[in-house]
């Protein structure tokens, strides 16, 4: 059976998961990339290394997200959001956000890019923080979601 999720399970896949794709565009090419996140009702917490897709967001902050629960090929749930980029600079907002991004990937095994040592790092040495390669800590403010699913 093939269905509409609603608001609740919506949420639900997005407060289980903690990969997702976000898409971005430069007004001519789309940019479509896995990113880990932290989801709190309101927003999509995540981090990135300056590049591209940072470059992308700053010069257009509409973006599309995705994630995907997949069992097999006859139970799966699929949710899309839109919203929009907003880099968090002010100091108490970006420490508790990077704090709960690193509290939803801490239990996982992640891969170097995560940039989860650097992020721990700046959490527990704050004075040193000028000499950590610092990333970019986002969020995707949501504006619409919706999904799907398929169910035997």
């Amino acid at each position: 059976m093939l269905g509409k999720l609603s608001i609740e399970e919506i949420n639900q896949v997005l407060e289980h998961n903690v990969t997702g794709r976000i898409g971005c565009t430069d007004g001519e090419k789309v940019y479509i990339v896995p990113v880990s996140y932290a989801y709190n009702d309101t927003y999509l917490i995540a981090h990135s290394k300056e590049g591209m897709k940072i470059e992308m967001m700053r010069e257009h902050p509409g973006i599309c997200f995705q994630v995907d629960e997949i069992k097999d090929l006859s139970n799966w749930r699929s949710v899309i959001c839109w919203g929009d980029y907003e880099e968090i600079t002010n100091q108490k907002e970006r420490y508790y956000a990077m704090k709960f991004l690193v509290s939803r990937l801490t239990h996982l095994h992640v891969s170097e890019t995560v940039g989860m040592q650097e992020m721990h790092q700046e959490l527990t040495n704050p004075e040193n923080s000028d000499q950590i390669l610092r990333p970019i800590i986002y969020r995707i403010r949501i504006s619409e979601r919706t999904g799907r699913y398929e169910k035997i």
